[in-house]
């Protein structure tokens, strides 16, 4: 009997520990209760949620939902909110002040949160997050954020992480990004109308890993007015695997 539960608290333990990190892909939403014509102020969020493995799960799950709260709020700080439901609740909430405190304006609000795995490997888990609010205005604000994790330990990956030389790799995107946007070799950055801070190139502050390569992807305002849209690179693995920690 003794040796009989052994073997059964041995054979949990290893079916425990076998357990892998998996995703589920959830939905919350919420629309007005206000009286409103057309298209009616609404919040749609999909976001992917880590599971079976606590630790891991919790530690993602966690960054992702701070990042979108970093996304989805109105006003000077974000929402109090400590799960997706409060969330787009208070994003609603937010807009039904508004419109009491202002009844005879026209608000149009919206937010659109449609966050994936995008790449996935033993050493590297990429969520991308693209997004789009309108809270008022000449028009809203549409990008896309790349979460990079560690899939053993849950823990953030930041771009100090990725690569064995951040310089060195800076230099080498900085000649692909002035052939492919046709900026002189030499002379300023912002040479053909780009905002660079201080003239001086930089890495976007999102790299996404994809199936075709390394992608990297400057939103709205970061480095261009809002009216030349996002600026991006990809470059195929065999040019950049050298400058790589993590693959």
């Amino acid at each position: 009997m003794k040796n009989y539960i052994l073997f059964a608290s041995l054979l949990f333990l290893f079916v425990s520990c076998k357990k892998e990190l998996t995703f589920e892909s959830q939905s919350f939403e919420k629309k007005t209760t206000l009286a409103c014509k057309d298209k009616c102020p609404y919040i749609n969020v999909r976001v992917p949620i880590a599971k079976d493995v606590p630790v891991v799960a919790d530690s993602i799950n966690k960054k992702i939902f701070s990042v979108l709260k970093e996304i989805v709020y109105f006003g000077e700080k974000p929402y109090t909110a400590t799960d997706y439901n409060g969330l787009v609740t208070s994003f609603i909430e937010s807009y039904e002040k508004l419109q009491k405190d202002f009844p005879g304006d026209s608000f149009g609000w919206e937010a659109q949160i449609d966050g994936e795995v995008k790449y996935s490997s033993e050493n590297i888990i990429n969520i991308e997050i693209k997004h789009y609010t309108y809270t008022g205005g000449a028009h809203g604000y549409q990008g896309m954020r790349s979460l990079l994790f560690d899939p053993k330990t849950g823990k953030t990956i930041t771009q100090d992480q990725l690569f064995k030389d951040r310089n060195a790799f800076k230099t080498f995107v900085e000649k692909k990004f002035r052939t492919k946007y046709n900026i002189p070799e030499s002379g300023s950055i912002n040479a053909t109308r780009l905002m660079f801070e201080g003239d001086t190139f930089q890495l976007p502050q999102n790299i996404f890993y994809t199936d075709k390569g390394l992608l990297l992807f400057y939103n709205p305002y970061e480095v261009a007015s809002y009216a030349d849209g996002t600026k991006e690179l990809l470059l195929p693995y065999n040019e950049v695997n050298d400058y790589l920690l993590i693959k």
